[in-house]
């Protein structure tokens, strides 16, 4: 029903249209391999990216690496992908990502097993048209997980060291439309005004961290998402509790404006309350949205142990963490990918 939506309008409009079907969760170089090798068949003007983050991803990377050449991975951040290729236009179907509004996309290296950004001005889209009632049919585990990571780019841009005075006014507008809505939506998916309030705050989070940056949930969900293919709004979700607790002395004013910001503390209230109100509701986010741990997922525990230095480095390599208010050692990563399990 979704797909006809749009193809009835470009029928009416006598354009001609094919669509890429074999997008994955969490898409791969080959991926967007196969992508490309369907984009280069015909004669095409645009690409069109309908749907959640990775197949907005996927469109993304396809009008890119069009007129860039080499592997995706000689693109990975900090280099700029500034040659665009063709116009995107970008139609999300979930309440998160924010991919619509960010000049970042997310890919997986099949063959060095990691996930990187991509970043510059190719991948922000020519139009992005945000229609909630695109995100109604979704299930309640992908609107939970992309309405956490949406919080997450809200929180993270807030609390980034290069967040800024405009960054910072997109932040605070969305985490109060997302903190307030998210379980409506998740426990009554017909509700539309949470649906739309959701869709909203996740495309204010989007453009806040595209103007600051995101910080260590992100740089730690990457290779999780890559090491056991856990979507990358539910790795996040299993880590905004633990990284918070991990941040929070050092930037206690940044985040009690956050518990202020989602209706979880009063400006009376010292900032030690506030910041202690932030950790217990997004403690009670994560157990009334059902977030699982890599343990209730049945990863085995000694694989999963080994993993964790590789993926510490990974993460740190990242960037990410950087842009956090307490920098990690490669320990305190592995120590907060233990408290996960």
């Amino acid at each position: 029903w979704h797909v006809s939506q749009l193809t009835d309008i470009l029928n009416k409009a006598k354009l001609e249209w094919s669509i890429f079907k074999d997008t994955i969760p969490e898409p791969t170089d080959s991926c967007l391999d196969l992508a490309l090798r369907a984009f280069e068949s015909e004669a095409f003007d645009s690409v069109i990216g309908f749907g959640g983050g990775s197949c907005l991803d996927i469109a993304k990377a396809v009008s890119a690496m069009s007129v860039n050449p080499g592997h995706v991975r000689d693109y990975k951040q900090p280099k700029q992908i500034n040659k665009s290729g063709v116009p995107i236009i970008l139609i999300p179907t979930t309440g998160g990502t924010g991919s619509e509004l960010t000049k970042w996309c997310v890919i997986s290296d099949t063959q060095r097993n990691e996930k990187y950004n991509l970043s510059g001005l190719a991948l922000v889209a020519t139009a992005a048209i945000i229609d909630w009632k695109f995100s109604i049919t979704k299930p309640p585990r992908i609107t939970a997980d992309t309405g956490i990571d949406s919080l997450t780019h809200a929180i993270e841009a807030f609390i980034s060291r290069h967040a800024n005075s405009f960054s910072d006014e997109l932040a605070l507008k969305a985490i109060p439309l997302i903190t307030k809505n998210i379980e409506k939506a998740y426990q009554y998916p017909d509700n539309m005004i949470a649906r739309e309030e959701l869709m909203c705050g996740a495309s204010l989070a989007g453009m806040a961290f595209s103007n600051s940056s995101v910080a260590l949930v992100h740089g730690m969900s990457r290779p999780l998402g890559a090491q056991f293919h856990i979507a990358h709004g539910l790795s996040n979700a299993m880590l905004l509790v633990e990284v918070t607790n991990f941040s929070l002395e050092y930037s206690r004013t940044r985040y009690a404006e956050c518990a202020i910001a989602a209706g979880w503390a009063t400006s009376n209230q010292s900032k030690s309350d506030a910041c202690r109100s932030l950790l217990e509701n997004l403690g009670r986010l994560q157990v009334n949205l059902k977030v699982p741990s890599p343990n209730d997922l049945g990863f085995d525990r000694v694989a999963y142990l080994n993993k964790l230095p590789g993926m510490a480095r990974q993460a740190l390599q990242s960037g990410s963490p950087k842009n956090n208010p307490r920098v990690p050692s490669i320990e305190e990563i592995i120590k907060l990918y233990k408290a996960i399990w």
